[in-house]
């Protein structure tokens, strides 16, 4: 049995003031995740702003996290990826290191390599660490797609290497995996089929609009993993309207904008070429906002 961090996972926003990192902004976030339920937190991934931060903003972030967790249930995944086998192979030595029950790592983007290229990539990582690693698949966002067949052979030839997070937005990519190697975790990167993907056999979410809704995820994904699908389903059902409105511009632009709303940032910031969200945008996830009880700290 490979060791494994699973169930009600958050992907964290990295919050800003005057340009910077608000620490306290960020250690308070943590804080309310954990009092709401979450199993793990997620620094600096994608809605972490990761590709946007410096090296030294990015180890920050990780060791800000495993403080916060220190001495609780809720675990840190961190991120630790890049499109640089050896920076990616520095990041997780990094995580495993300060403290960080397991990493997340991105597929390796814009190099375009082939399936054999990516299986070198991640071979690398996990040989360099003893700590989980979770594989992270975003074909959208990278240029690259960890197929099927990549996932399964990693899974079955390195140690810690347990799962993948399947944001290709493909169920049928989660039948594959699951149909094919049933011991896989297949972790949904997906908000808006959270649901479908833990019905199929999925094992937790990394979600973004959890972040706003940290409570409602967690009891989704509790819910569907002791085998009430019907409670589950429910709750995907009623978050199905705020997951797509979280994704009306490009993650992490609209969570950002309405963390801000909610009271829960102090200041809506972003890292260039990112921004505020457009005019309508921004009403819209104000409207949608009005339809769920945001909890504060």
């Amino acid at each position: 049995m490979k060791n494994e961090i699973l169930g009600a996972m958050s992907a964290l926003i990295t919050p800003f003031k005057n340009g910077k990192i608000d620490e306290n902004g960020y250690e308070k976030l943590i804080k309310r995740q954990i009092k709401l339920g979450i199993d793990a937190v997620v620094p600096v991934g994608t809605t972490g702003e990761s590709a946007t931060l410096t090296h030294d903003e990015h180890r920050f972030c990780i060791e800000l996290a495993v403080s916060v967790c220190k001495n609780t249930k809720v675990k840190v995944l961190a991120g630790a990826g890049s499109n640089a086998t050896h920076e990616a192979v520095d990041l997780a030595k990094f995580a495993q290191k300060c403290g960080a029950h397991g990493i997340l790592s991105v597929a390796p983007y814009y190099n375009k390599p082939s399936q054999e290229g990516i299986f070198l990539h991640y071979e690398q990582i996990a040989k360099n660490i003893e700590i989980p690693v979770l594989l992270y698949n975003v074909p959208g966002r990278t240029g690259c797609d960890i197929s099927a067949n990549t996932a399964i052979r990693l899974f079955r030839e390195c140690k810690n290497i347990y799962g993948v997070k399947e944001a290709s937005g493909s169920i049928d990519k989660c039948v594959d995996l699951l149909a094919h190697e049933p011991n896989i975790a297949v972790i949904s990167g997906e908000d808006a089929i959270n649901y479908p993907i833990l019905a199929n056999g999925g094992k937790g979410v990394i979600s973004v609009t959890s972040n706003l809704l940290p409570d409602m995820t967690a009891q989704l994904t509790h819910k569907a993993l002791s085998g009430d699908f019907a409670g589950a389903k429910a709750i995907n059902d009623k978050l199905y309207n705020i997951n797509k409105t979280m994704f009306c511009e490009s993650n992490p632009i609209p969570i950002k904008a309405a963390m801000f709303i909610a009271g829960l940032i102090d200041s809506l910031e972003y890292r260039l070429p990112l921004c505020p969200p457009c005019k309508e945008n921004l009403k819209l996830i104000e409207e949608q906002m009005k339809n769920y009880d945001i909890k504060g700290f």
